[in-house]
């Protein structure tokens, strides 16, 4: 089961290094004069409101128990909130892409080498050390929200590391007789960048959509049938439907089970041991699981 706590609690940790990140970004941006390092610290401000967002609903989705407005809970809008994170950067790398194209095409950009270096250092070693802290952590906790952020953390880790290989490369040539080129190092290495990084998010926002969708995971699909097929046997059912959905960090499942007219029910706890029986074999109780199972002699129902 997802730990909540630990959960709300590492975001938190996330949120502050990011803002501190970010602020680092663009005040070094101005200084030296890069739209690479402008673009990675506006990355990181976006990067912390976006944590923001999921600290929020994580803690919603964390009131299982809903209201009567929302008496399902609050699982589908985890999806949401994951679809429009990974769409959001996307936009933010193509807009970028953009300014490094014109950057380019207006003759490039002089740079001071000295605080761009001193900024794609200690942001390198700030951005891995928290991809490799969250990863390691999510281990145990299992949340769709921390290997999103950790992948923003790894995202932001390489950009900053080919800025530090661009500038350097630069600045070294800067008293070579390629020094004319040095100005198109800030727009290449962003554009770059970014061509590569807009793909990065597709995995996340493409299973967000699904689950928005309610598309069947088949793994979860070929389980629970799996499950059926031997209750069947075991008990003598006629057969059975089933329909499911995962959303967010939650699982709905409902099975109908087709019974013979005169099978004997002599008592509703009977059926329940059934039920009980079903559920075990499923797994993953929890609050996170809602399962339904219900009996019929009649096909109407199934």
């Amino acid at each position: 089961m997802l730990d909540a706590a630990a959960e709300q609690r590492l975001l938190k940790i996330s949120i502050g290094v990011t803002v501190v990140v970010a602020s680092f970004g663009v005040v070094f941006g101005l200084l030296s004069g890069s739209l690479s390092i402008m673009f990675d610290g506006m990355f990181s401000a976006i990067d912390a409101a976006m944590s923001v967002l999921a600290l929020f609903v994580a803690r919603l989705v964390s009131r299982s128990e809903g209201n009567r407005r929302f008496q399902f809970g609050f699982w589908h809008i985890e999806p949401m909130v994951l679809a429009f994170n990974g769409v959001t950067l996307m936009v933010l790398s193509l807009y970028a892409f953009i300014n490094a194209v014109s950057s380019f095409l207006g003759g490039g950009r002089q740079l001071a080498f000295d605080w761009a270096i001193v900024y794609a250092v200690t942001v390198c070693v700030v951005c891995f050390g928290m991809f490799f802290y969250e990863r390691r952590l999510n281990r145990r906790i299992g949340s769709d929200f921390v290997r999103l952020d950790a992948q923003s953390w790894l995202m932001s880790a390489s950009i900053t590391s080919a800025l530090l290989v661009a500038f350097v490369i630069a600045w070294a040539m800067k008293e070579t007789r390629y020094a004319a080129l040095t100005p198109y190092a800030d727009p290449v290495v962003l554009a770059a960048l970014t061509i590569c990084l807009v793909f990065v998010p597709i995995g996340t926002v493409r299973k967000a959509l699904t689950e928005m969708l309610l598309i069947t995971p088949p793994e979860l699909d070929a389980h629970v049938r799996g499950v059926m097929e031997k209750i069947v046997a075991r008990h003598g059912f006629k057969s059975f439907t089933s329909y499911m959905a995962k959303v967010g960090r939650a699982q709905f499942i409902e099975i109908h089970i087709a019974v013979a007219a005169d099978w004997p029910l002599n008592s509703i706890a009977k059926a329940d041991s059934i039920r009980r029986e079903i559920a075990e074999a499923i797994g993953g109780e929890g609050p996170e699981r809602w399962l339904t199972i219900d009996f019929t002699a009649d096909p109407r129902w199934l």
